[in-house]
């Protein structure tokens, strides 16, 4: 090992500057991925730029903001297949679906979560099972799947739902015919079904989970997390399920041992069942910080003590003599508090005033025993930056129910807010790309339907998603969805022109190839075809001739005689022969032989008749 890998491996302090320096520069959060692995995949991109510390790699990710995507395709590494562990599927789709579906009832909705989708494999293998259980029209109306990965271009390439040959090996021949056709040589999922999977980009450790969940798969995704991620992850799956919901873990994931929380319905399968827990448990679940008690006393404390610590949010608290008791990590990096603060009175803190008067609000906590919620407060960041905080104060009792302080909760939610003006301005252009779309040809008008009805499952979304990164990012892969339905209409009708065009074209070249006169007459005696050899024959172009009266035409032909043949074909079916002398352009007498077969329509009824008209002697 050289000198410059040694200093990589043992400089942890620069590492966890790197992390932290990804957290606020992107927005992701590496610090609860397992060292091991990451130092691996970092190191990796380090070497391929040459640099060798990891100051000198962020210093280069300044420099080149591009690195920043091929660092997280190195770190988010996708590997994923159409049913992975087949067994495990085939239990999910014949015991533990039909199980919970029964519980649920004929008509109730039926919501499922994909993390860590990847390229959408799994997401898709998750329709079909539904699909397969529920029936095809009874999943559109009654299933809708939530597939989120933090890979972005992972993503797009799920949204689209191609795969090769070889992608679809594991898929059974069955289901292969039944919910995937051949486009351009690639299978593309059912158009139909792809509309109830929604694809979009969410951090799990960060970002609010989905809830009221029937189905999770997290598929040997938790296992890139440390222990402590792992448990504050799992945490707010249970939040998400809805009660007995199912969560579906992959083959390399053991760390399950909540028997409180999930039953397993197939350890080894890794399939689980969600436990039903009293409602006081729930909100500490949701921001990941109730753990299973252990039984030693002193490391049941040390244990709360690090979780109070080490919890992603800012929490304070204040004893009954307003003095700040305890700051957690959290709060001492947002309100910079320092160690000889802890103790003093709580008014002299800047926290008490700034971002919010707390000190008339803690009068009332301690006073009137009650839960103070804040919501949408804004803090003035350095530079001009807005911060908004939901501020959570709540009373604080000892075994004997006696108030002993208060603890204040400090909720980040500036990405929410932000995303809430992202989607008013993804509804402004929804209803402007709605106006656009009523306005198009008929051949667009179900699409347009499709696209309202989303419009519309967008706007009741907006509400359901307040506390949810997730529902607000659906709304515009929805709409993406439907422009790719569009797209795909628009192709599929320039290709059926072309086809016609072709047809149109071989039709015209055979026709000029026919060395006879050639004319396709309708019921009414109209020329509805006159080919080339018909012009040299008689003088007639093809304009002059087609939309007319056949037997009104000014030509040498005595076209009078020929009325009783083509009524006789038109009535009888058959076809019939006649010689007639004749005048030709060039003003010579000819004798012509004239074939007149009937025209059979789709109903095997004579449409019309076809003319086919030779002439003696030959040209020469």
């Amino acid at each position: 090992m050289s000198a410059s890998q040694k200093t990589i491996i043992e400089d942890k302090h620069a590492f966890e500057e790197l992390l932290n320096f990804l957290k606020f520069s992107r927005n992701f959060d590496f610090t609860g991925y397992k060292r091991s692995s990451l130092t691996r995949r970092i190191q990796k991109r380090m070497a391929t730029v040459k640099t060798y510390s990891y100051e000198e790699y962020q210093d280069y990710l300044e420099v080149h903001p591009e690195e920043f995507n091929e660092l997280f395709n190195t770190i988010l590494i996708n590997v994923t297949c159409f049913f992975r562990d087949p067994v495990a599927w085939e239990f999910l789709a014949n015991e533990a679906v039909p199980a919970l579906l029964e519980k649920k009832g004929e008509q109730a909705q039926v919501r499922a979560w994909s993390v860590g989708c990847s390229t959408g494999q799994e997401a898709y293998t998750l329709a079909m099972i539904l699909a397969e259980v529920l029936g095809k029209e009874r999943f559109i109306h009654r299933a809708k799947i939530y597939a989120t990965d933090a890979d972005q271009e992972a993503i797009i390439f799920a949204r689209h739902g191609l795969y090769s040959k070889q992608d679809l090996e594991e898929v059974p021949e069955r289901l292969h015919n039944k919910y995937f056709r051949l486009v351009n040589g690639k299978y593309q999922f059912d158009k139909e079904l792809r509309r109830n999977v929604i694809f979009g980009a969410h951090d799990v450790v960060q970002a609010a989970p989905i809830s009221r969940l029937d189905i999770l798969a997290c598929r040997n995704t938790m296992m890139y997390f440390n222990i402590e991620t792992q448990e504050k992850i799992l945490g707010r799956f249970h939040f998400a399920l809805n009660d007995y919901g199912i969560l579906f873990l992959g083959m390399a994931e053991t760390m399950l041992t909540r028997d409180r929380f999930f039953e397993p319905l197939n350890q080894k399968l890794r399939i689980f069942r969600k436990l039903p827990m009293p409602v006081s448990y729930r909100r500490a679940i949701a921001a990941g910080n109730l753990v299973e008690p252990v039984e030693e006393p002193a490391a049941r404390q040390q244990l709360y003590e690090s979780l109070f610590q080490f919890m992603p949010a800012a929490q304070l608290v204040v004893d009954t003599d307003e003095k700040l008791l305890l700051a957690n990590l959290g709060a001492v990096s947002l309100f910079n508090i320092k160690e000889s603060d802890v103790g003093r009175p709580f008014f002299e803190l800047e926290v008490s005033y700034r971002p919010a008067e707390l000190r008339p609000l803690i009068h009332d906590v301690l006073n009137q025993n009650r839960v103070i919620n804040l919501t949408g407060v804004e803090r003035n960041l350095p530079e001009g930056a807005v911060q908004y905080l939901d501020i959570y104060m709540y009373p604080l009792a000892d075994q004997q129910r006696k108030i002993v302080g208060v603890g204040i909760f400090f909720t980040d939610v500036t990405a929410h807010r932000q995303l809430q003006k992202e989607a008013e301005r993804i509804n402004v252009e929804l209803e402007q790309a709605l106006v656009e779309v009523q306005s198009s040809s008929e051949e667009l008008e179900t699409t347009n339907e499709e696209l309202q009805s989303t419009v519309e499952e967008l706007e009741t979304s907006n509400e359901e998603l307040q506390s949810s990164n997730e529902e607000m990012e659906t709304m515009n892969e929805e709409l993406q969805a439907t422009n790719e339905e569009l797209q795909t209409i628009n192709d599929e009708l320039r290709e059926r022109t072309e086809q016609l065009n072709q047809m149109t074209s071989f039709r015209d070249s055979v026709l000029r190839s026919v060395p006879m006169g050639v004319v396709a007459l309708d019921r009414r005696f109209q020329v509805m075809m006159w080919n080339l050899h018909s012009e040299q024959l008689w003088g007639i172009r093809a304009d002059e001739a087609e939309t007319h009266n056949f037997l009104n035409l000014d030509m040498g032909l005595p076209v009078e005689k020929l009325k009783d043949c083509i009524r006789t074909v038109l009535e009888n079916k058959e076809a019939e022969k006649v010689e007639l002398k004749a005048i030709n352009r060039r003003g010579k007498e000819v004798t012509v032989h004239v074939n007149c077969s009937p025209l059979i329509g789709r109903e095997r009824e004579a449409a019309g008749v076809i003319l086919v008209m030779d002439e003696y002697p030959k040209k020469g």
